[in-house]
């Protein structure tokens, strides 16, 4: 629909792939282990690693979200130079990260339920439910999650034709 979309994830992965900006420092905070035979982050070492750790995780994102901050406001600089009428910031950890609100102008939450959501983990990531469920533990709620909301597309069990069309409904409210 015309707008920028720019995907922190996708960021995130990025710079702890093989060669990407993050590597040289988890190798050197974390150890050569924490890597895999390609030279990327091993996701499900440092999963581990976080659980059992308190401070891995806050050591992991010191090193990270700088990088994924830095290229998240490279991309919307680009963005806003092309005359783009909307970007659209896919941040999967918005809520947690307190930040990104007082930057935004309208935050739209994709929602389904915990057990829809514990099967799309577990087929995206081959994760089993009580991995899953950990890791949604240590995320915002359900709840906090649609009261940061100012829109909510509930994306569970609808035909894609009905996701599209709320989708270009959505998109008026954004100039689309």
């Amino acid at each position: 629909m015309g707008a920028a979309l720019i995907d922190a994830d996708a960021i995130s992965r990025a710079a702890t792939a093989p060669g990407g900006p993050a590597i040289a420092a988890l190798k050197s905070t974390f150890g050569p282990d924490m890597l895999t035979s390609a030279g990327a982050l091993d996701r499900d070492q440092m999963r581990g690693l976080v659980y059992s750790d308190p401070t891995a995780k806050a050591r992991l994102e010191a090193i990270v979200h700088p990088l994924v901050g830095l290229e998240i406001a490279k991309q919307a600089q680009q963005a806003e130079k092309a005359g783009t009428p909307c970007i659209v910031f896919d941040i999967p950890l918005l809520v947690e990260s307190k930040h990104w609100r007082t930057r935004l102008s309208r935050v739209l939450v994709i929602d389904c339920t915990e057990d829809t959501q514990i099967a799309r983990v577990m087929g995206r990531n081959g994760l089993t439910a009580d991995e899953v469920r950990k890791v949604i533990a240590a995320q915002a709620t359900r709840k906090q999650r649609l009261a940061s909301a100012d829109l909510v597309v509930f994306n569970d069990g609808i035909a894609l034709g009905h996701l599209t069309q709320q989708v270009r409904e959505i998109g008026t409210q954004f100039g689309l």
